[in-house]
């Protein structure tokens, strides 16, 4: 067996911190039980981020579904910005108490990877971004980890089971170990080209042996037409300057008339690499940046009890709105208690994005497929920088 929890693990509050469990016994033997607010918030993002991308909400929505609770939530693709509520619970505490530690988890990582995904889809704008780093985490959470790169922006995802899953195909052509077995570059390319499904695009990885505009030159001239693109997995080259080898493949091959070849890059990358190496680069392989992203440092806090604004310090008590224009983007985060319409200072009308989600026994807005989520990522996108 994995070291891993099932989800009736989950869903029966075993996966949580004790205090919650000390808490829960001590409300109930004092018969303390109150009806709550709590919101989800983060107040400040990894590296400095202005904008993160909400993930999680579909495994949220599985893990509540039944409890006696209300929710309002953020849809899942959501950008959102720090000091803004992306889920709001209330019911009596003992009702949902025990599972913040799992709720924040879910959304925590999740939110990560698709944050990060999104960032590097935003430095290379319509170049594609290939989810490659499932080899970096635990096999487990792999399909929720590749999910949530997707919807975040990549393009595709390299392993099978977690591409199903999304209702993609998988992405990936061959490892160094291919042309190694083989012994030569040229005779592994060629072998693929043989045994390999015509639909899969011919790229060949270049940097097994010798320099790579020479390797670069070997498989076009071998290949030919036939030849889609060559990936390079080396952004830390021994010679220390990768966009000059960059620049040297591009050079060689359209000189000797290569122009239709596409350059890929994999090993090392992140967003800022990808601003650095747009000029010669046509699609990119992330890999560890992505999966091990740094998680959204979400927090559950109270702000509400029996209908009263009441909150620790350092948060601001009673229920919120977020509202965003849909015009220019602009957000604001206004008391629950403000039902008025609100204008932009562009002039059109702010919406709410802090929706009612579960009312205790129905969800009100439903799942979306991946695809769809990607594709409200990336319109969010393009009203966001860097």
């Amino acid at each position: 067996m994995f070291f891993t929890a099932s989800f009736e693990d989950i869903r029966n509050g075993k996966i949580t911190d004790l205090y919650f469990v000390n808490t829960l016994q001590i409300i109930k033997k004092k018969n303390l039980d109150k009806y709550v607010k709590a919101e989800i918030m983060v107040k400040r993002l990894p590296d400095g981020a202005k904008w993160g991308v909400l993930s999680g909400v579909e495994e949220v929505r599985r893990l509540i579904e039944g409890l006696n609770i209300k929710v309002r939530s953020m849809k899942e693709g959501t950008i959102f910005k720090p000091f803004q509520p992306v889920m709001e619970i209330e019911g009596m505490y003992t009702e949902f108490g025990i599972y913040e530690t799992a709720i924040l988890g879910l959304l925590c990582q999740s939110s990560g990877v698709a944050t990060k995904a999104a960032r590097c889809k935003k430095a290379a704008g319509q170049k594609p971004i290939i989810s490659f780093g499932a080899r970096r985490i635990h096999p487990v959470i792999a399909p929720m980890v590749e999910r949530s790169a997707f919807i975040g922006g990549c393009d595709g995802v390299s392993v099978v089971f977690d591409a199903e899953m999304i209702g993609e195909e998988p992405m990936g052509t061959m490892p160094h170990a291919l042309i190694l077995i083989f012994g030569d570059t040229v005779e592994a390319i060629l072998a693929f080209d043989e045994v390999i499904d015509k639909k899969i695009k011919r790229i060949a990885l270049i940097d097994t042996f010798v320099d790579e505009k020479i390797e670069a030159i070997r498989v076009a001239n071998a290949l030919g037409d036939k030849l889609f693109g060559i990936r390079l997995d080396t952004p830390s080259s021994r010679r220390g300057d990768f966009l000059k080898i960059l620049e040297e493949v591009r050079w060689e091959l359209d000189i000797r008339g290569f122009k239709h070849v596409k350059i890929y890059v994999s090993g090392g990358i992140d967003e800022y690499k990808i601003l650095e190496l747009n000029k010669f680069v046509d699609a990119y392989g992330v890999g560890t940046s992505i999966t091990n992203a740094r998680v959204i440092d979400f927090a559950m806090d109270i702000v509400e009890i029996e209908g009263k604004p009441y909150a620790k310090r350092g948060k601001l008590s009673g229920s919120k709105r977020v509202i965003r224009c849909p015009v220019c983007y602009e957000d604001k985060v206004i008391p629950f208690s403000k039902p008025d319409l609100e204008k932009c200072v562009c002039g059109a009308n702010m919406e709410d994005i802090l929706l009612p989600f579960y009312d205790g026994k129905h969800f009100l807005f439903e799942s979306d497929p991946p695809q769809k989520i990607r594709n409200y990522v990336l319109e969010q996108l393009s009203h966001f920088d860097l």
